[in-house]
């Protein structure tokens, strides 16, 4: 049985392109679009004004 599309990095690559909510270890929240992350889960955040990169060991959750 495989888990392929059950990894992290699967679900980040599925969800490049699309509105995701993360939140950070401090609480604190950054709403946008994903457009991009690395294997260490670092990853790029668009909203209207800013792009914001975010530490991947800050996260502690991701939602669409």
């Amino acid at each position: 049985m495989s888990d392929t599309g059950n990894r992290p990095l699967d679900v980040l690559e599925s969800s490049v392109g699309t509105s995701v909510t993360v939140l950070l270890k401090d609480g604190e929240k950054y709403e946008g679009e994903l457009v991009g992350y690395d294997q260490h889960m670092n990853l790029v955040v668009e909203d209207e004004k800013d792009t914001t990169i975010i530490r991947g060991d800050n996260v502690v959750s991701i939602r669409p």
